[in-house]
């Protein structure tokens, strides 16, 4: 009985979720009652949760963790600062002139927001009331307007400084910054493809990506250049502050995190755009997010405790280990069920379901982890653009005018999800893409 109390307590958990009940409460919900089932049958004993008070202190405690406000509070404020709409606004005075120019802006900028902000909700909204609306005035295709703009917002789930690598970094027990530095080279090069899609597109389907009218682009170099310095400087000096003193090994990403949070709110005043209603909606935007990620992390605690209580990381282990094709298989099954979860589910469920199981499997086959960290934090980011529930494409749909239709928008994104999947592809086969920093 032992054998299958661990695996059913997997896919009773799974099912529980997929009802649509909030997912820290299913994961909790599946252990107790899985901890009932196992003590009944003598599978489980009930000493196990004398380690939970401890776990949880652990999890309240943990340093690491508090990176997670200081990012997502620094990006709320970069957003609601204005910082989207007046680089949109520039980038598309920069590159309007270009067949497709107003999609090569839309990816720069959203690469700018993924290392300034990472708040891919906002970053996805803003640029589809702004962008959009232009792009299909002058004749963008619908498809690959709201394709760029879904794909350009997940950018930040990758490029750090990312929330979903504070997490994997904890759940993976390694170096935040170590992951940061791992994903910066994976993150730019899904933005340079997406730029070299669009490019493709602009020279084989002209009419899909046309150049703006010289009418609609009046301004004089001395302003544009102008504009260029007051706009992209001061975000970019903000982004090599933060992950410079990463990457130096001057601050720890908490301590980073804390001074991009002071950076933004400078910046914010510079630009007379900090105002009480301003910070007062960060904060709460920083609170909600905060408090789901702690609670869906108590959840996991206490299901993972139950799972190892019956059996059910030792019954993974030896199913995963002992598959045909070894190491092959274990990476395929383990990106597959990642992506096959993406449909379904928000990225941090996927983190503390998935990753608490795969990573002592990961390392008994001698994985570097700070790679398969940023393997998984790739595969991820496919579950923002992946319908029904690609997280992305809700928010464009929001924002996107009525006449265009949901299809549209999912077909747009198709192309998008494919080059994720060739750059998961070639992290695989070339590790040194995440782990070139610690070769050298």
């Amino acid at each position: 009985m032992t054998d299958i109390l661990g695996p059913l307590m997997f896919v009773g958990a799974l099912m529980l979720i997929f009802t649509g009940y909030p997912v820290a409460f299913s994961l909790a919900g599946t252990g107790l009652l899985f901890a009932v089932i196992g003590g009944a049958l003598g599978e489980f004993d009930w000493i196990l949760f004398s380690a939970l008070p401890n776990r949880i202190f652990g999890i309240m405690s943990n340093y690491v963790l508090l990176a997670i406000p200081f990012f997502i509070l620094m990006g709320t404020v970069l957003q609601r600062s204005g910082l989207a709409e007046d680089l949109l606004e520039t980038f598309g005075m920069l590159f309007g002139r270009l067949r497709g120019g107003l999609a090569i802006g839309v990816i720069l900028v959203g690469t700018m927001l993924a290392a300034a902000t990472g708040v891919v909700g906002a970053t996805v909204v803003s640029m589809g009331m702004i962008s959009l609306p232009i792009m299909l005035r002058y004749g963008y295709s619908p498809a690959l307007s709201t394709g760029v703009i879904a794909a350009s917002g997940t950018l930040g789930q990758v490029i750090p400084p990312s929330v979903v690598l504070i997490v994997l970094g904890d759940q993976l027990g390694v170096s935040v910054g170590n992951l940061f530095l791992g994903s910066l080279v994976p993150g730019l090069f899904l933005s340079g493809m997406y730029l070299l899609y669009v490019i493709a597109m602009a020279i084989f389907q002209p009419n899909s990506a046309p150049a703006l009218p010289d009418e609609v682009l009046d301004i004089s170099k001395a302003q544009l250049a102008l504009r260029i310095f007051r706009v992209m400087l001061p975000p970019l000096a903000l982004i090599l502050i933060v992950l410079g003193s990463i990457f130096a090994g001057v601050a720890t990403p908490t301590e980073a995190g804390a001074m991009g949070v002071i950076g933004a709110l400078v910046l914010a005043a510079l630009n007379r755009r900090l105002t009480l209603k301003t910070l007062i909606q960060a904060l709460d935007s920083t609170v909600e997010l905060t408090t789901m990620v702690i609670v869906l992390l108590l959840g996991a605690t206490l299901f993972s405790l139950v799972f190892r209580g019956v059996g059910g990381d030792a019954a993974v282990e030896h199913l995963l280990t002992n598959l045909p094709g070894g190491v092959v298989s274990f990476l395929v099954f383990v990106n597959l069920l990642v992506f096959f979860l993406g449909f379904f589910l928000d990225y941090f469920e996927i983190v503390f379901i998935i990753v608490p199981l795969m990573a002592p499997i990961a390392l008994n086959f001698g994985f570097d982890l700070v790679w398969f960290g940023v393997m998984l934090g790739v595969n991820l980011q496919t579950s923002f653009l992946t319908p029904p529930f690609g997280f992305s494409l809700f928010y464009l749909r929001g924002v996107a005018p009525p006449d265009i239709p949901t299809t549209s928008i999912y077909r747009g994104v198709v192309p998008f999800i494919c080059i994720q999947v060739v750059g998961l592809l070639l992290l695989i086969v070339f590790p040194q893409i995440v782990t070139w920093a610690s070769l050298g």
